[in-house]
C-alpha cells in the first residue's frame, strides 16, 4: 500500500510503498477514507534527533477517518464497512485518567511506550491503518468523512480548550482567537455555538481574517505589535476574558498575556515554542495560563454531535496521497486556508 512517511531526521515527507498491515488480537484494520494534515506533524519533523522519542520511519497522520476493513481476534461491537473516526490520543485504558475517558492525559503512556497514530505509531496517511483498540473508534453517524476528519484534532482540541473556560464566556464577555487556521477557524465556530461571547479573531493575512469573519468572528484584528492595544480598545479597556492562542509562538503568547482581562484565562494551544511568565505583577490579577493537550473520548463524541447539528463545518482543501508532500509544503508556508485533507484511497 501507499503511505506518507517521515523517514529521516530533517527530511521532507515521502510517499512510499509499504506492506499492507494486518490487525492483531484486539485490533481493528481501517481502510482510510481521509487523513488530516496538521502543524503538529511539521513540529515533529522539525525536532532534532535527540528529541525524537520514537523510531523512524513514521507513517504520518494523527487525524483519521475510515471504514472497518477487518477485525482482529476478540473484537466485537463493530462491523466491516462501518464508517468510523479515530480518537487519536491513545492511552493505557486502565489508569485513573483513562478511567475518566481522558486518555489524552494517560498517566502511563510514556512508561508503556504508547504513542498516538502519526505521532509515534503508524498513522492514517496511508491506504490502511491499524487501530490498537475498538475503544479508539467513534461512529461517524452520517457525517461527510472528508469534512469530519479534522474534527478529531482541529475540532476536538479547541473544543476541550473552550470547555475549560465556559464559566467565563458569559454574555458580555470577549473571547480572542489568535491564529485562524485549521484549529482557529473551528474554534470561532465552537465559541459561537457554545457561548454568548463576542469573538475577536487575530491573524497575519487578510485571507485568513476573511475566513474568520465568514465562520462567525464578530471582529478581526491584524496580529501584530498593535494587536493587544486594539483588543483593549474594542473591550473598553477591560481586555478579553478568554484568550485562545493557536499559534503559541513567542510574539503571540506575549500578546495573549497583554490582552487578557483580570481573572481571565489564557490557553496556549499552538506549538510555536512560546511561553508566558506567571507571577505577581506580570499579568493582570488572577489570570490563569494553561497548555492543554487534545481532548477526551467523550468530547470527541460531543464535537461530532455538534457537526451533525450543523454548528461546525471545517473549511477543507483536498489532496491525493501522492500530493501529500505538496500539502505539507503549502501548510508550512502558510498557504493552507483552513485544513488540508489527504484522500489515501481517493
Amino acid at each position: 500500500m501507499k503511505a506518507v512517511q517521515y523517514r529521516s531526521v530533517g527530511a521532507a515527507p515521502e510517499v512510499v510503498t509499504v506492506p499492507d498491515p494486518e490487525p492483531g488480537p484486539g485490533q481493528v484494520l481501517l481502510k482510510v477514507t481521509a487523513a488530516g494534515v496538521c502543524h503538529s506533524d511539521i513540529a515533529v519533523m522539525s525536532m532534532p534527533a535527540e528529541r525524537l522519542s520514537f523510531p523512524l520511519p513514521l507513517t504520518l497522520g494523527h487525524e483519521g477517518v475510515g471504514t472497518v476493513a477487518a477485525l482482529g481476534a476478540g473484537v466485537t461491537g463493530l462491523t466491516e464497512g462501518e464508517p468510523v473516526a479515530v480518537y487519536g490520543p491513545w492511552g493505557c485504558g486502565n489508569c485513573a485518567k483513562c478511567a475518566e475517558g481522558k486518555e489524552n492525559y494517560c498517566l502511563r503512556a510514556t512508561e508503556l511506550g504508547i504513542r498516538p497514530p502519526g505521532l509515534g505509531a503508524p498513522g492514517a496517511m496511508a491506504e490502511y491503518m491499524v487501530v490498537d483498540s475498538p475503544r479508539h473508534l467513534v461512529p461517524l453517524g452520517g457525517l461527510d468523512p472528508v469534512r469530519a476528519v479534522p474534527l478529531t484534532d482541529a475540532g476536538l482540541t479547541p473544543y476541550h480548550a473552550i470547555k475549560r473556560s465556559l464559566g467565563k464566556l458569559t454574555p458580555g464577555s470577549t473571547a480572542v482567537v489568535i491564529g485562524t487556521g485549521g484549529l482557529g477557524h473551528v474554534a470561532i465556530q465552537l465559541l459561537r455555538a457554545m457561548t454568548a461571547a463576542r469573538v475577536i479573531a487575530l491573524d497575519v493575512t487578510e485571507e485568513k481574517l476573511a475566513l474568520a469573519r465568514s465562520v462567525g468572528a464578530h471582529e478581526t484584528v491584524r496580529s501584530d505589535a498593535s494587536a493587544p492595544a486594539r483588543v483593549r480598545e474594542l473591550t473598553g479597556g477591560v481586555g478579553a476574558q478568554v484568550v485562545l492562542d493557536f499559534v503559541g509562538a513567542p510574539p503571540t503568547t506575549a500578546a495573549a498575556g497583554a490582552m487578557a482581562a483580570v481573572e481571565g484565562d489564557v490557553t496556549i494551544v499552538g506549538l510555536g515554542g512560546g511561553t508566558l511568565a506567571v507571577g505577581f505583577g506580570t499579568l493582570p490579577y488572577e489570570v490563569s495560563v494553561a497548555s492543554p493537550y487534545w481532548g477526551t473520548r467523550a468530547e470527541l463524541i460531543e464535537v461530532l454531535d455538534l457537526a451533525r447539528a450543523g454548528a461546525v463545518d471545517v473549511h477543507v482543501e483536498t489532496y491525493g496521497i501522492d500530493e501529500a508532500p505538496l500539502a505539507y509544503e503549502r501548510l508550512h508556508s502558510g498557504r493552507i486556508n483552513g485544513r488540508a485533507v489527504i484522500l489515501p484511497n481517493g
